[in-house]
């Protein structure tokens, strides 16, 4: 019959304990001494181009509007009035062009165009197949900046 006697709760009579009287003794209090701290000496860090706010905010999300620089001979001619050429992403707009250029290249931007060229058919004998579009931006900076689209 022990396997019964398992499911079953037996009550158990506690004894009443003797009360004992206890006494406590307060912790005593100790005085550590504490090293005096030496002074390290101002750290000047001379900044040498300004930053602005936005620069910082998109220098992580250019990749998401710029795909890279669109180097043609038109491109190239234009570089020389300050307008530089780039591929872009079809989400992005003229603000985000204009903050992630200023962002990555550190320079001025004072005018964003958009270009939208569209999808081109192709043909090779009796197949037909189709030419990805695009978007292209023109970016204008300002005069005396410049951008290093192919480090020398």
């Amino acid at each position: 019959m022990p396997l019964i006697n398992i499911f079953k709760k037996e009550k158990k009579t506690e004894k009443p304990e003797k009360s004992k009287e206890v006494t406590v003794k307060k912790p005593q209090k100790v005085a550590i001494q504490k090293k005096p701290k030496k002074e390290k000496p101002s750290k000047v860090i001379k900044a040498e181009m300004p930053i602005s706010k936005s620069k910082i905010k998109i220098s992580g999300e250019s990749w998401r509007t710029l795909k890279g620089p669109h180097i043609t001979e038109k491109g190239t001619y234009l570089n020389k009035g300050d307008q530089y050429v780039f591929k872009v992403f079809p989400e992005a707009n003229k603000t985000e062009i204009k903050k992630s250029i200023e962002g990555l290249y550190n320079v001025d931007v004072l005018k964003v165009r958009i270009i939208n060229i569209h999808e081109k058919s192709r043909r090779l004998g009796k197949t037909e197949g189709k030419r990805k579009g695009y978007k292209k931006a023109i970016i204008k900076i300002k005069k005396g900046q410049k951008i290093e689209l192919l480090p020398r």
